[in-house]
């Protein structure tokens, strides 16, 4: 639901807007209408300072600790700390993987003397560096050349040769010399992971100051959201006064109106307008607010449209639960949202994934699916057997025909939807042609469900079918505009009428990307269990279980994600296109921000 607003106007002497801002945030009540973006030099350093703070909490998050070590003391300021340490520990890493590197390359030649390399040089003779794979080397080159071949490995061979300074050396794959012996490359190596040690010691000591580095962030954060509030102000009467515009929930106005008489600024009150373009602030229970972030993936409403996250809550997890359709999964995902309560940046989700996978273990259970496995054939559930989904439903595979069914339902729902806000915000003689569309579809759909229900005859059906479409018909193409010229009003109802026809059917068929994402799911997952199963066979050797595990494991894994993957973005698209598109609902609104400590 939308929550009503209510619109105050404030007049200050100029100058005394940053004070008057100040004592809003300890409110924590208003929002001014203020940009969302940097508008000035300043305001793009208050980002870039509150960036920087966010990054510094992010990197902190990251930094992989071993265990065991013991946090030092901090000393100063923990921020600056902890950048001087992030920046050190990066160099680090970026010298310890350069070592490294070396490591490998010098590895084959092991440890030698520089020094003895240059007393040969000096004598007159040069040291060549070769390695070639190991089938091209040839040991007939030893008989004609002064050869020592170093090391072998993973088909590589690695060798030398003495030659007078200035004789070319007739073998192929001459490289360069090693710069150092892998011992001094060793040593390095050890100097810097101790070095890193010390850091990470460090850092373990400054993740102890999290907590104060994040009130740091949010300061910073409320001092840019305070400018940018401040430069909303529009001067008037030649500079000397300035107007601010603000909004606050009705139900907060005695908060409010109380704080602004006891700071004694001269402020106008008004009940918030449409043209106004206030601010969106939903108020839904625990169920729906969950499912806020998806509305808001694709906008809220306008403060005269209708907030459509009940019905996202509902049918997204209903959809949802369908592409899955597997109650094992949704065991999974139960214990996945668990698990998320400890991980501080997906917290927030942790209620959202345990509801999507009771719904998913639900809907599983329903359709009988058990990790791609038929629990109808278990005599454990044989006693409950009555309750699955049957195989057919009038000769039809019954997750299709279920599929179809709650895709009509979702669609009537839409239609409802419009057809109450239109009546609501342009009256009911405004809205005629909508309300003979609604007659004519979810009327014909509730008479079609009764007939094939047996409860209307035949005889009856047909006049209530008959006075549906006439009372429809007038709507549709007589009175869709009552200014509009009735033959004009006809060449639209004709044309409403091909576009609405071929919609629908479009709409409905949409639909059936649920029954196929279920079935591809448990189809695959299924293979995976065939295949383990054939593996396993009689499960007498022991060694069978093994590879059996490894791939039922990897393969439920696998189908699980894309699962998922594909139980997001499908449900959101049918509530997005499909539910939005014939419920009328338009994205125009923005956030409720009030401005806040």
């Amino acid at each position: 639901m939308i929550d009503s607003m209510t619109k105050y106007s404030f007049i200050l002497l100029n100058g005394e807007q940053e004070g008057f801002l100040d004592r809003l945030q300890e409110l924590g009540l208003v929002d001014i209408t203020r940009s969302v973006k940097p508008v000035d030099a300043q305001s793009t350093a208050l980002l870039t300072d509150a960036e920087s703070a966010r990054g510094l909490l992010d990197a902190l998050g990251h930094v992989a600790i071993p265990e065991g070590l013991e946090a030092r003391p901090v000393t100063g300021e923990p921020s600056k700390a902890a950048r001087k340490a992030l920046d050190r520990l990066a160099g680090l890493e970026e010298a310890l993987k350069a070592v490294r590197k070396d490591i490998r390359n010098r590895e084959p030649w092991g440890a030698f003397d520089a020094g003895q390399l240059q007393q040969l040089l000096e004598a007159g003779y040069r040291v060549h560096f070769h390695a070639v794979a190991t089938k091209s080397f040839r040991e007939e080159w030893a008989e004609t050349l002064p050869l020592q071949v170093v090391s072998e490995a993973a088909g590589k061979t690695w060798f030398v040769t003495v030659l007078p300074e200035g004789e070319p050396d007739p073998l192929p794959d001459e490289t360069a010399a090693p710069a150092g012996s892998v011992q001094e490359s060793l040593e390095s190596q050890d100097g810097i992971e101790a070095e890193i040690r010390d850091i990470q010691a460090e850092l373990l000591g400054i993740q102890g100051h999290i907590g104060e580095l994040k009130k740091d962030y949010e300061r910073k954060l409320g001092a840019l959201d305070l400018y940018l509030a401040s430069t909303a102000a529009v001067p008037a009467a030649e500079n000397t006064i300035v107007t601010l515009v603000g909004y606050a929930p009705t139900e907060c106005d005695e908060a409010v109106t109380r704080y602004l008489d006891e700071s004694g600024v001269f402020y106008l009150k008004d009940s918030a307008a449409v043209e106004d373009n206030p601010p969106i602030r939903f108020r839904n229970n625990r169920f729906v607010k969950m499912f806020e972030v998806l509305t808001d993936m694709y906008g809220r409403p306008a403060y005269d449209g209708f907030d459509p996250t009940p019905f996202i809550a509902v049918f997204f997890l209903l959809f949802f639960a369908f592409c899955m359709g597997d109650a094992g999964y949704g065991l999974i995902l139960i214990v996945l949202g668990l698990l998320l309560r400890k991980a501080d940046s997906f917290k927030d989700f942790s209620p959202l994934v345990v509801t999507l996978g009771i719904g998913t273990a639900v809907i599983g259970f329903l359709f009988h699916t058990f990790f791609s496995m038929d629990i109808a054939e278990w005599p454990l559930f044989a006693p409950v057997k009555g309750i699955f989904l049957p195989a057919k439903i009038a000769g039809y595979d019954g997750t299709m025909v279920l599929a179809l069914v709650v895709g009509i339902v979702h669609l009537c729902l839409a239609m409802v939807v419009k057809t109450i806000h239109e009546t609501k915000t342009k009256g009911f003689a405004n809205s005629l042609g909508t309300w003979g569309w609604t007659l004519l579809v979810v009327g014909g759909v509730i008479v079609g469900g009764f007939a094939l229900a047996g409860v209307l005859d035949k005889e009856l059906t047909r006049w209530i079918v008959i006075v549906l479409g006439v009372v429809s018909a007038a709507g549709i193409f007589l009175l869709n505009d009552l200014h509009r010229n009735p033959l004009l009003n006809i060449g639209s109802g004709l044309w409403e009428t091909y576009n609405t026809v071929t919609g629908l059917l479009g709409d409905v068929l949409s639909y059936l990307r649920l029954y196929a994402l279920g079935l591809a799911g448990a189809m695959l997952g299924k293979a995976f269990n065939d295949i383990g199963g054939m593996i396993l066979g009689d499960g007498s050797h022991i060694g069978a279980w093994i590879p059996f595990i490894l791939i039922v494991l990897v393969g439920h894994t696998l189908n699980i994600a894309m699962a998922a993957l594909g139980a997001f973005v499908h449900p959101l698209r049918l509530n997005f296109l499909e539910f939005f598109k014939n419920s009328g609902y338009e994205a125009a609104g923005r956030n409720y921000n009030p401005l806040k400590k």
